[in-house]
C-alpha cells in the first residue's frame, strides 16, 4: 500500500513506480513517443527553435555600447544611464528612474527604501524588516518576494483572483483583519497584465500602508492610460533577456521621491560617505548598472510600442486559433488597462483537465480523448522544439515558504483540510491557475505560420 510506502519513497519515486497507465514527464524518450504519437502525424519539428520569449536586437544597440567602449565610460556612470533614466522616467511618468543591476537589485532596493521609511534604519547585520510582516503577491516569480526575506521579514502571501491573475483585493482585505500591523504591501502585474490598481490602493490607504510596485513584466502596460510602475510609493521595472525590451540585465527604480532615489543611488555603489577616503555609515551594495548595459537599454527603448504591438498580435492569435478548445486564454480588464502581453498563457477548463499528479519535480498524466493537461502540451511543444512552461508556482507552495501565512478571500489558506469536517468555501485561486495553466511560445520573432502550427499542436493533445 501507498501509505505503508511513503515514508521510506519519495512522491516522485512513487509515481515513476506505481501509477499505471500514465506517462511519467520525465521520461527521456518523450520526444520521440509524441512523434510516433499518430495524433501528431503530418507535423515536422521545428528547424529553429521557437521560445518562449527571447531578446529582440535591432542594430541600435550597438551603436551605443560601442560609443561607450570608443570613450571609455564603460562602468557604472555614463551617457547611457543617464539618457536612460531620464527617458524611462518620462515613458512611465515618474520623475526619477534610478538603473540597476537588475529587476531584483531594484526590488530590494525598493523594500528597503519602504522598511527604512516605516522602521528605521536597521544597524549593521540586521534586515529593515526583522520582526515584520509583509503582504505579497502570490502568483508570482521569487525575485518579487525574496527581499522580505533579505531584510529579516516574513511575506504573507495573498491569493490571486480569475479577473487578471493578480493579487485579490479580498483577499488583501481579510490579510489586513488578520494582521491589522501590517505596513507594507509587494504587488506584481503577472505576465505583462495590471492588476486592480484601484481597489488595491484604496486599501492600502485605509490602512496606511506603503506599495512596492513589481511591474518588472509590465513595461508599456496601461491601467486608466497610465503606466505601471507609477501607481506604488516605489516602482520597479526589469530589463532581463526575456522581456518585452532587454539590456541583456538590468533594472530600474522608479519614484517621484528624490531623496529615495538618490539613497537607492547612494545604497547601489556600496553607500560611500561624501569624504575623500571610503567612508560608510550605512550598509551598501554592488547594483548600479553598467554603462554597457544601458547602451543596450537605450537601444531597445524606441521599440518597446513596437514588441508590445506583436506580442498583442501573438495573443489574438492564439484567442481566435484557440477558441473551439476548453480553454481560456489568461484574461485582463478590458474595460481599464492595456496589457503589454508580454507572455500569452491558457487555461484549461476543469472538465477537460486529463488526470494529471505533480511531485516536487515530475509529473505524471493520462491521455485521455477531449482533454489534455499542462504536462502534455508542453512535452508535446518541446517534441516539437517549441519551448513553453508551466504557470509560475504560487510562492506559498514554494518549498522555502510552506510555512509563510497565507491568506484567501475567505480567510487564511492553511490547515484548511479536516478528518471529521468537510472544507467549503475555501478556494486556493493560485494553485487552481497553476494546476491547469501553460505559458506558449510568444516570441515576437515567430511567424504566424509558425504559431498556426503551435496551435495545431494544442488541438492535437485534446484529440
Amino acid at each position: 500500500m501507498f501509505f505503508q510506502k511513503r515514508s521510506a519513497v519519495s512522491f516522485d519515486g512513487y509515481l515513476r513506480k506505481n501509477v499505471k497507465d500514465a506517462v511519467n514527464a520525465s521520461d527521456a524518450n518523450i520526444p520521440e513517443r509524441i512523434l510516433q504519437d499518430e495524433r501528431f502525424e503530418g507535423i515536422t519539428p521545428f528547424e529553429n527553435k521557437i521560445w518562449l520569449s527571447s531578446p529582440t536586437m535591432h542594430g541600435d544597440e550597438q551603436k551605443w555600447v560601442d560609443e561607450a567602449i570608443q570613450t571609455n565610460w564603460v562602468s557604472t556612470v555614463g551617457a547611457n544611464i543617464n539618457e536612460i533614466e531620464h527617458k524611462v522616467a518620462e515613458m512611465v511618468g515618474c520623475k526619477y528612474a534610478v538603473a540597476l543591476s537588475a529587476g531584483t537589485a531594484a526590488l530590494h532596493l525598493a523594500v528597503k527604501l519602504c522598511a527604512e521609511k516605516l522602521y528605521g534604519q536597521p544597524g549593521a547585520g540586521h534586515g529593515s524588516l526583522e520582526g515584520k510582516k509583509v503582504f505579497a503577491s502570490d502568483m508570482t516569480f521569487d525575485a518579487t518576494v525574496n527581499p522580505i526575506a533579505y531584510e529579516g521579514g516574513e511575506a504573507v502571501f495573498i491569493d490571486t483572483e480569475y479577473d487578471t491573475w493578480n493579487m485579490d483585493p479580498k483577499a488583501l482585505e481579510k490579510a489586513f483583519e488578520i494582521y491589522p500591523d501590517v505596513r507594507l504591501i509587494v504587488v506584481a502585474h503577472l505576465y505583462g497584465t495590471p492588476g486592480k490598481i484601484d481597489e488595491i490602493k484604496a486599501i492600502a490607504d485605509k490602512h496606511n500602508a506603503l506599495i512596492v510596485e513589481d511591474a518588472a513584466e509590465s513595461f508599456c502596460a496601461t491601467y486608466k492610460g497610465a503606466q505601471t510602475g507609477r501607481f506604488g510609493d516605489v516602482g520597479v521595472l526589469s530589463w532581463n533577456g526575456n522581456k518585452i525590451i532587454t539590456g541583456s540585465s538590468g533594472g530600474m527604480l522608479l519614484t517621484d521621491n528624490e531623496e529615495w532615489a538618490n539613497k537607492a543611488r547612494k545604497w547601489s555603489t556600496q553607500s560611500r560617505e561624501d569624504a575623500a577616503w571610503y567612508q560608510h555609515e550605512e550598509i551598501g551594495y554592488n547594483y548600479r548598472m553598467s554603462n554597457i548595459v544601458a547602451g543596450v537599454v537605450r537601444g531597445q527603448l524606441p521599440y518597446a510600442k513596437e514588441h508590445c504591438a506583436q506580442k498583442k498580435a501573438i495573443y489574438e492569435r492564439y484567442k481566435e486559433g484557440l477558441k473551439d478548445l476548453p480553454v481560456q486564454m489568461n484574461p485582463y480588464d478590458g474595460k481599464n488597462s492595456e496589457p503589454n502581453y508580454w507572455l500569452s498563457c491558457l487555461m484549461i477548463d476543469k472538465e477537460a483537465m486529463a488526470p494529471t499528479v505533480r511531485g516536487e519535480k515530475e509529473a505524471m498524466y493520462q491521455t485521455k480523448p477531449g482533454k489534455s493537461s499542462p504536462t502534455e502540451i508542453l512535452e508535446a511543444f518541446a517534441a516539437f522544439n517549441a519551448e513553453g512552461r508551466p504557470i509560475w508556482k504560487p510562492m506559498h507552495m514554494q518549498p522555502i515558504y510552506r510555512t509563510n501565512p497565507f491568506i484567501t478571500a475567505t480567510g487564511s489558506g492553511r490547515a484548511r483540510s479536516n478528518a471529521y469536517i468537510a472544507e467549503s468555501g475555501m478556494v486556493d485561486v493560485g494553485a487552481d491557475i497553476f494546476n491547469r495553466g501553460v505559458c506558449l511560445p510568444s516570441d515576437n520573432k515567430m511567424t504566424p505560420e509558425q504559431q498556426d502550427i503551435i496551435i495545431d499542436i494544442i488541438h492535437r493533445c485534446f484529440r
